[in-house]
């Protein structure tokens, strides 16, 4: 109950796109804030984008901002990353929270998915 599941992800040339999904099995209507991570190993996991439900809200890190786009309908929620790098290499989750006082907060979020690896190569 409450899985998330991501897909989209893959290898991809510097300058290029990929766009991430986010399924969500279950009832979801309890989830007013939902968001994407990311994490290389040895580092902690990293805040790119979160939207909010009433009112429609949009967060973003500002190394995404302009390049990555956050999402979402009935369906599942997704990322849209354009001008990819080589540094955006890492595995990339997706998360809900019922409620985040603050959306780039992972500790935020009750529920996640298992990551899906995206790999920008130069």
């Amino acid at each position: 109950q409450g899985q998330l599941v991501e897909s989209g992800g893959g290898l991809v040339q510097a300058g290029g796109s990929l766009m991430l999904s986010c399924a969500a099995a279950g009832r979801t209507e309890s989830r007013s804030t939902w968001g994407w991570f990311r994490q290389v190993p040895g580092k902690e996991r990293e805040f790119l984008a979160a939207l909010t439900w009433r009112p429609f809200i949009t967060y973003y890190a500002n190394s995404v901002k302009g390049r990555f786009t956050i999402s979402k309908d009935d369906g599942a929620m997704y990322l849209q990353m354009n001008t990819l790098k080589p540094e955006d290499t890492a595995i990339y989750y997706c998360a809900a929270a019922r409620r985040a006082v603050d959306p780039s907060i992972a500790n935020e979020y009750e529920y996640w998915g298992q990551g899906t690896q995206v790999t920008v190569s130069s």
